[in-house]
């Protein structure tokens, strides 16, 4: 029976796609051997892990990884236990991964900590105005799980949305422009979003992320639902979010709020993120630490689509696990699924 220890976070999975075409780079891949002990964290960072079953390794730095003449697909997951505790330590043995219902044979493995690009898109309409002070220190807290290599930006939105910092390694930079705007006006979420997304064109990282903080709901974007939900399966990002919702009876009755909290749930759960939603705003600073630390607790499985067509069409994702015996019912999140290249 696997060592098991048990710590309390709460961990969602996620799993990012790229393509690493002739002589393109894999992140985080190397010819150690996995660790064999799996254990359940207490927001520590994770420890590092990386295998090749088919002997293909040589020695990796992040981001330098190992140098293919064919095409893979790298896929981050995240995996819990019933009670959402992050759990680390398992081999490649113990995931499969389907795409389009076809299992596919995984042939690099990591669970290396590497630099992140990360997007912040914080909401300062006027709804937040009691909600402010709270919404900052998480952002704060968020901050704190940085390595010195990742990279930050911030966008911030009213009824507007704008780059408020570009991407910076400085954490003072970015708590100046927090501390600096004052909630006001109306809610242009769908437009930051879209902002946060684009931005990630400039990212220095293959692994990124958006972290929104937000009492849900839109009511004054130019970009539509369905607008941000292409962009979302193009862009190669993981989303997180932070919903500071009221309670449903408390809303206001159009359906922009109304529908905030499921809007921000679709757009997340295409990435293989999820939304934190709080009912406490004292619970704010701790959500956001485990969110910086869940992005440092993931898999990178890498696998050769058998579906060789180049033709633009979007792949269908599973990931599926088999739990050594003596560990409980476990989940892997995932992205949903990636668009092939067409040339």
């Amino acid at each position: 029976m696997p060592r098991v220890s048990y710590s309390p976070i709460f961990l969602a999975s996620t799993l990012s796609l790229c393509f690493a075409a002739s002589f393109s780079s894999l992140v985080g891949f190397g010819a150690q051997q996995p660790n064999s002990s799996i254990a359940i964290e207490d927001g520590a960072k994770p420890h590092s892990s990386t295998s090749n079953r088919d002997n293909l390794g040589t020695d990796a730095r992040s981001e330098q990884g190992l140098r293919l003449d064919v095409e893979l697909a790298l896929v981050n997951v995240t995996v819990t236990d019933p009670y959402g505790h992050v759990v680390t330590g398992l081999d490649p043995k113990d995931f499969r991964v389907y795409e389009d219902n076809i299992e596919q044979e995984v042939l690099t493995f990591s669970s290396e900590d590497v630099p992140i690009s990360i997007g912040v898109v914080f909401d300062f309409s006027g709804s937040m105005a009691d909600k402010i002070g709270k919404a900052r220190e998480a952002a704060l807290e968020f901050f704190k799980t940085a390595d010195p290599q990742d990279e930050f930006f911030l966008v911030s939105f009213n009824e507007r949305a704008e780059l408020a910092r570009p991407f910076t390694n400085s954490i003072e930079d970015l708590q100046s422009s927090l501390m600096l705007t004052a909630p006001k006006g109306r809610t242009a979420l769908l437009d930051a979003i879209y902002l946060g997304l684009r931005q990630m064109s400039g990212a220095h990282h293959a692994k990124r992320a958006l972290l929104i903080l937000s009492d849900g709901g839109d009511n004054h974007s130019r970009y539509t639902q369905n607008d941000v939900k292409r962009l979302v399966k193009e862009a190669d990002t993981e989303i997180y979010a932070i919903g500071v919702f009221e309670p449903l009876g408390y809303r206001s009755r159009t359906p922009e709020e109304l529908y905030g909290p499921s809007l921000l749930s679709e757009v997340t759960e295409m990435t293989g993120g999820r939304v934190f939603a709080v009912d406490n705003m004292n619970e704010l600073p701790d959500i956001a630490t485990k969110i910086g630390l869940e992005l440092r607790n993931q898999y990178v499985l890498g696998y050769r689509p058998s579906n060789k067509a180049r033709d633009a069409r979007w792949r269908k994702i599973k990931i599926k696990l088999r739990p050594p015996k003596g560990l409980p019912p476990l989940r892997a999140y995932s992205k949903t699924g990636y668009y092939a290249p067409n040339h």
